[in-house]
């Protein structure tokens, strides 16, 4: 199979090339070489600005695949250029949408493709929702061939998977726990969660390329462990090694609190406050021998112990370390003031 990613680099497409290319396919990614370091050995590069549509188009002449994939489109106008590059260049199109797509707030936490879409608080999933509707309509009346798959929240050994953290990723959290520091959950930890490890994400998205009964599709992958958020972050602790102290705090304050480019309203409201269960019946259709089997505690060490030893990965952000010392200390006199006023 010859196949063409635009991006490649990322949680969910490193993975998915990683083992196209153990497998021997005939990989191809179009990227602009500003992440050399993460580009799989045996991939045929194109060095290029996707959004240099002719720049691309150039690099591309006389060039045709089996599957193309984009990682990196958030705007129907990235998949209207996308429609242009490569109609009649390709067998299929898998489009990378979102399960922060679905419906939101959910009539129903039990989660499958014919969940509506509908999510009034996160603009980047209003846009997958867009961007979806698009390449349905090409696909109906222009033939177009499309696969949209809908990750949720996909992982790997590079960072920690958390429900709360700043813009600078992960590991500002896993400080605060290895310092003894109280972290913030959102709510009161008990609403459900599904975390996949990009591994299990990899084997679902290639047994969907090629796959003709997935043109017109639209795809969830996930695994199928539900874990609630207490649980999630015990065992990150767990893994770290230390007790765990937590603060919980509502999301509505959350996303009132923090700085509006933070976008914790989408990421909170839109996605992780909401108690999600998937039911991946239609991949298990068109992937038969799909499992995922990588259980959360397994993966959530690796990406600790791959963490602890990967300087890199060590991003520090004292500026959300702030800003939760302040929303905890908020919550904690609040909480003072109504018991000294309930002894008056």
């Amino acid at each position: 199979m010859k196949a063409l990613f635009i991006g490649g680099t990322g949680t969910i497409s490193t993975a998915i090339s990683e083992k196209l290319l153990r497998e021997g396919h005939e990989l191809w990614l179009i990227n602009r070489g500003s992440r050399n370091d993460t580009l799989p050995p045996g991939a045929h590069v194109i060095q290029a600005d996707i959004g240099n549509e002719a720049d691309v188009a150039a690099k591309l002449a006389g060039q045709s695949f089996d599957v193309t994939a984009d990682f990196i489109a958030f705007t129907p106008e990235h998949l209207e250029r996308d429609y242009r590059l490569f109609a009649g260049k390709t067998k299929q199109f898998i489009y990378i949408s979102s399960a922060s797509a679905y419906q939101k707030p959910l009539s129903d936490y039990r989660i499958n493709e014919g969940t509506p879409l509908a999510n009034p608080y996160w603009a980047y999933s209003r846009n997958k929702i867009a961007g979806e509707e698009l390449l349905m309509k090409l696909y109906r009346e222009k033939g177009f061939p499309v696969t949209i798959v809908r990750p949720s929240h996909t992982y790997s050994e590079r960072s920690v998977p958390l429900g709360l953290h700043g813009p600078k990723g992960s590991y500002q959290v896993v400080k605060r726990m290895l310092e003894g520091k109280k972290v913030i959950i959102h709510g009161d930890g008990t609403s459900l969660w599904t975390m996949t490890h990009n591994s299990d994400f990899a084997k679902g998205f290639t047994g969907l390329m090629g796959n003709i009964h997935a043109i017109g599709e639209a795809v969830q992958i996930t695994g199928d462990e539900t874990l609630t958020w207490n649980q999630i972050y015990r065992t990150i602790a767990d893994a770290l090694g230390v007790e765990l102290h937590t603060c919980y705090v509502s999301s509505e304050f959350i996303a009132a609190a923090s700085p509006e480019q933070w976008d914790l309203r989408g990421a909170l409201l839109g996605d992780k406050s909401n108690s999600v269960v998937f039911d991946n019946t239609r991949l298990k259709r068109l992937v038969p021998d799909f499992t995922a089997t990588v259980r959360f505690d397994q993966g959530v060490r690796r990406a600790v112990e791959y963490v602890q030893s990967h300087p890199e990965c060590q991003k520090e952000d004292p500026e959300f370390d702030r800003w939760c010392d302040r929303v905890i200390a908020a919550q904690e006199e609040a909480l003072a003031k109504v018991k000294r006023e309930m002894t008056v």
